[in-house]
């Protein structure tokens, strides 16, 4: 059994998608529009280019994600941190400043009791993330 994290956007999947393929790396096996599926014709078509179902595959985890429809408004994603688990040091450095750049850091990234490094920021589209590195 796997649990992934499914994201909610509103017409910023694409674009957060992209974003996390550029900072993670891996594999972004999926984009598919609302426009492109059997069920377009109950999709306004200012919607249609928005994102129906998103998968970025990062080692053996994956995260997915899709855009907001009419029926069902974005609220926005609350309650909720994505945590990254990293190697080392050296790779929670990189990918702490890669995500969180044009977010808000809530905790700079650092040594901790539990860690060797630390920290959590929400990034561009509103996503809240914990890069974690355990020590030795």
């Amino acid at each position: 059994m796997k649990i992934n994290a499914y994201l909610s956007f509103d017409d910023q999947c694409e674009a957060a998608f992209r974003f996390y393929h550029q900072c993670l790396g891996g594999t972004l096996e999926q984009l598919s529009r609302f426009g492109d599926t059997p069920a377009c014709d109950h999709v306004p078509q200012s919607h249609r280019d928005r994102i129906m179902h998103a998968r970025l595959v990062v080692g053996d985890q994956a995260i997915m994600g899709s855009d907001s429809v009419p029926e069902h408004p974005y609220e926005g994603i609350k309650g909720v941190s994505i945590a990254i688990n990293v190697d080392s040091a050296s790779e929670a450095e990189r990918v702490f400043a890669a995500m969180s750049e044009g977010g808000h850091v809530i905790m700079p990234l650092g040594p901790t009791f539990w860690a060797a490094r630390f920290g959590m920021f929400v990034d561009r589209f509103g996503v809240s993330w914990m890069v974690n590195c355990e020590k030795e």
